[in-house]
This record gives C-alpha cells, sequence and structure tokens, in this order.
C-alpha cells in the first residue's frame, strides 16, 4: 500500500491513534482530532484506518453499494471555467454538445437493458446567461432556460422509462430544488472547498462565480429545508489545505446535523489532464486519499462516505479499507464524462475485488435506502418508480448470481 505523505507536514499522533481504538461506536471525532489526524504520520496510519473501518462497520456491516447508471451529459456549455474541468465547452469549441430528448431517451433505454437505475443528469451551470447559442438553442427546443430543459428530461426519463433521474444541475434557488424535486427522488451538488481563496486570480475557481463556497452551502441548506435527499462532497488537490479538506467535511456535517438531509458524501481525488490550467498541478497521492476518506468517516459515522473507483485505480479497493460504504455511480454503457481518461472498472472486476475485502456488493437506487421514506409525499409516478425499483431493503432486487 502506498501510504506516504510529505514527511514535513506529517505529525506522529501515537497517543492519539490509540485513543481512536476506545471511541464508541457512532461516536463523532471532533474538530481538533480530525486536524491533527488528517496530517497523521505513516504510523500511524493503520490505527486511523482500523478506526474508520470499524466506524463503518457499526453504520452498515458488510455491503458495499453502488448505483449503476447511464451518465447524460445534459449539456457541457457552462458560464464557469474551472481550472481542472475538461467537461465544460464555449459553442464553438469541438464536442461542444446540448442533447435532444431523442439522444436522451436512446440512451437511457439502452442503460435500461443493461440493468441501469439511475439518470444522471450532469451539465454546466446556467450557459444561456453566457452563451447567445445556448438561448437559440433552448429556443429551438422550446424551454426557457436550460433548467427548464432539465425538467421535462427529467420527466421524459420517469415517464418513458424505469429509470431515476438524479440531476447535478450547479446552484438552485428554492424553487428550483422543489420543482427539481417532483420529477427526481435525489439531487446533488458538490461542496468541493471551503476556501474562498480558491476564487483568486489563476487559482482553481478562478472565473468561476457559481463555485463560491457560501452560494453552494446556501444550496446545501435550502435543499435540506425541503428534506431533499442530498450528495455532496469535497474535491482535494485543487489548491486546498488538509485543513481545508476537515473544514469543509465539518460544514457538511454541520448541515446534515441540522437537517438530516445529505444521503452521501464523496471524497474525490482531483486528477491532472494536459488540457486544462492546472495540468502541471500534483495529484493527490494514495497516502492523502486515505486519510481525507478515513476522517470523512470519523467525523460522520452515520453517513454514507464514497470515493470513485475509477479516479483511484489502480489501488481503489484499498478505500474499503478507509471507510467508504459506497463506490457511487458505475455505468456499463457511458464513460465518465467529467474524466473521460479513468474508465470504470468492470462490475465483475469491482464485486471481486470488494469480495476480497471481506464485503458484499450490492446495487442500489441513486436515493439511498434510509431515505425512501423522506419521499412519501412524492407525486404518485416519482412514487410508483421508487416502488417498482426497490426490494425490501430499499435495495435493487438481485438477479441471479450476477452483480446486484
Amino acid at each position: 500500500m502506498i501510504s506516504s505523505i510529505n514527511p514535513v507536514v506529517a505529525e506522529p499522533l501515537t497517543e492519539c491513534a490509540d485513543k481512536l481504538a476506545e471511541l464508541p461506536a457512532g461516536t463523532a471525532i471532533s474538530r481538533q482530532a480530525a486536524l491533527r489526524l488528517i496530517r497523521c504520520a505513516d504510523d500511524d496510519l493503520p490505527a486511523l484506518l482500523a478506526a474508520a473501518r470499524s466506524a463503518r462497520d457499526h453504520f452498515k456491516p458488510g455491503m458495499i453499494t453502488y448505483s449503476r447508471k447511464v451518465f447524460l451529459p445534459l449539456t457541457n456549455l457552462c458560464r464557469d471555467y474551472c481550472g481542472y474541468c475538461t467537461f465544460r465547452r464555449d459553442p464553438a469549441q469541438a464536442g461542444a454538445h446540448t442533447m435532444t430528448p431523442d439522444e436522451v431517451l436512446t440512451v437511457a433505454r439502452a442503460g435500461e437493458k443493461l440493468g441501469c437505475t439511475e439518470a444522471l443528469f450532469s451539465l454546466g451551470d446556467k450557459p444561456e446567461l453566457l452563451f447567445p447559442e445556448m438561448r437559440d438553442t433552448l429556443r429551438r427546443l422550446g424551454y426557457k432556460s436550460t433548467l427548464h430543459y432539465l425538467e421535462a428530461m427529467c420527466e421524459l426519463i420517469l415517464r418513458e422509462t424505469t429509470l431515476l433521474p438524479h440531476p447535478n444541475p450547479g446552484l438552485l434557488g428554492a424553487e428550483w430544488i422543489e420543482r427539481l424535486s417532483v420529477v427526481s427522488p435525489s439531487m446533488g451538488l458538490m461542496l468541493e472547498s471551503t476556501n474562498a481563496a480558491l476564487l483568486a486570480r489563476g487559482a482553481a475557481h478562478d472565473n468561476a462565480p457559481d463555485k463560491a463556497p457560501a452560494k453552494r452551502l446556501h444550496m446545501i441548506e435550502e435543499a435540506g429545508k425541503q428534506r431533499v435527499p442530498f450528495t455532496t462532497g469535497l474535491l482535494i488537490g485543487i489548491g486546498e489545505t488538509a485543513e481545508d479538506r476537515v473544514e469543509t467535511l465539518l460544514a457538511i456535517r454541520d448541515l446534515h446535523q441540522r437537517y438530516g438531509h445529505v444521503q452521501e458524501v464523496i471524497v474525490q481525488n482531483f486528477r491532472a489532464k494536459p488540457t486544462i490550467p492546472m495540468a502541471n498541478a500534483p495529484e493527490p497521492n494514495e497516502g492523502e486519499m486515505l486519510r481525507a476518506v478515513a476522517v470523512a468517516r470519523l467525523l460522520m459515522p452515520n453517513v454514507n462516505i464514497q470515493a470513485p473507483p475509477n479516479l483511484n485505480a489502480p489501488y481503489y479497493e484499498d478505500l474499503l479499507d478507509a471507510g467508504i460504504n459506497d463506490w457511487g455511480g458505475i455505468s456499463p454503457l457511458t464513460p465518465d464524462y467529467i474524466n473521460p481518461e479513468s474508465p470504470w472498472p468492470h462490475l465483475e472486476q469491482l464485486r471481486v475485488r470488494t469480495e476480497k475485502k471481506g464485503l458484499q456488493l450490492r446495487q442500489r437506487l441513486p436515493v439511498y435506502p434510509e431515505f425512501l421514506p423522506s419521499l412519501e409525499a412524492r407525486p404518485a409516478l416519482l412514487k410508483q418508480r421508487l416502488e417498482c425499483a426497490r426490494d425490501v431493503e430499499g435495495l435493487v432486487p438481485r438477479k441471479g448470481s450476477g452483480v446486484a
């Protein structure tokens, strides 16, 4: 296992690490402990990981979940210019594209045949506010805005397929959270970081106003007020410090403690690509990922913690040792359009690697089982789709001896 971090900042924490073994099950660590543990020395890492595994096993013993999905990049036009993004395009750039309703349905139906239950909609943030070309496209399609179009495509998926939409549309106000909750059981927005200095000139979020932490925290809070099962998380390696990672996790924890709606926290690692402004930025190493995941687990022992396997190859199964209980969305059909150079692992390979760690792999819906009761007041069509897609455990029913 590659676990080393910069020895200049690693702290020997033997006494603190020993106390982890005495931590009562389900008890969250303090901010002070998290700030020390995220920089723990290599000698203390096994104790940190053992505590994280113990917390995971108390929360959801013996099982790791994933969501079988189709990835629908509704539009890759975006008004934000993040230093790490290869997904976004300007209208004149090669590869710029907005999916038509026929394209959306074609991909969804193909995924349906492969056992997918999630339709993940990813899109640029309100591109029509910057690009007249997007306004023209929306007029041709018959919609006032990108969000109106997204709403219609979520409804199309619900009416014409058995898939469940999970939109990741960027910043939303209260009205749009409510509207999209009518046509989707869950939604998401990555907080990424609470460090506002990343908005500075030359930093990762330079010229990306929708990445302002205060705006993103406000949306996550509004989703909580409306009891929307919500996926969020942090992106590590974009110029933040280890302490920033803890503060971001604490901000998520605070909102979840107040509203109880954070269904999943993603710990995602930056990957360098030759065409981005951050092409020469260092990627987080395995030790940083293990520490961030383990601290996330110990700060939120009763929250689903996920890390993407395709971005952590070839060592992704080691993340199970750090306390994750979910692999996130995996597609047997569509690529990861955000990180196209990093293919999803084959589901059978994922099962084998998970079972080697003594854990069972199960397929879930885009909304986690424990959040299904919060959807009782949703419209009849959405409730019907959820009821048909789930088993008595709130997961996807097993099918034969394959990966369920």
